[in-house]
Parts: structure tokens; sequence; C-alpha cells
């Protein structure tokens, strides 16, 4: 039996607990610097190949978000 390794979606396991953290450290601005790029680049990027290529998967993506933040 294969053990299912767990996949990230946006942050890292290390950026998850980065963020936690109640430590202001470099390591914790660090990973909020990344993970803005990462908002602004590469899922911009996601959203709009999703969008244009397969819409189900957007709107699977956007109900996940969307609910989220409700």
């Amino acid at each position: 039996m294969k053990c299912m390794a767990r996949t990230r979606a946006l942050l890292t396991e290390t950026e998850r607990n980065h963020l936690r953290s109640e430590n202001s450290n470099s390591q914790r601005y660090q990973a909020i610097s990344r993970i803005r790029n990462r908002i602004d680049d590469e899922l911009a990027t996601d959203i709009d190949i999703l969008r244009e290529h397969h819409p189900e998967l957007y709107e699977e993506l956007r109900e996940t978000v969307c609910n989220e933040a409700e």
C-alpha cells in the first residue's frame, strides 16, 4: 500500500508554521513575501489558465475560495 504524501496548495508546511508563530522574525517575513509573490504571480496565472481551459475546475476553485471568505 502506497503512502500518499500531502500536497500543498498555496503554502508549504514550513510557511504555515512560520505564519502560525507568534514571533516576529525574519523567517516569518520572508515567508510572507514568498506567499505574496505567489499570489501576485503564479496564482493569477493559474486562475487565468483554469478560467480559459478548464472552466469547471475554475468554478470549483472560485467556490472554495469564496465560501472560505464568508
